[in-house]
């Protein structure tokens, strides 16, 4: 995976929330174009439901798959 291709699942219109998939099989859901902010290695997705910041290393996602839009809390 690399930033470029982070960047066009996040710039898509109209966006469509998307789990992102890490080679150690954790799941971590964007459900909005702000909760994620991409560095040059790294990525920040901010969770709302469990009020956390989560930092993964863009070398360790493996997949990203569009999903249902979920209830925001």
């Amino acid at each position: 995976m690399n930033a470029e291709a982070i960047r066009e699942m996040l710039n898509r219109r109209p966006f469509e929330p998307f789990e992102v998939i890490m080679s150690s099989g954790e799941r971590h859901f964007v459900r909005h174009p702000d909760f994620l902010m991409i560095l040059q290695s790294k990525v920040a997705i901010g969770d709302l439901l469990s009020d956390r910041l989560i930092v993964l290393a863009i070398r360790h996602i493996t997949e990203l798959r569009p999903v249902e839009p979920q209830p925001s809390v």
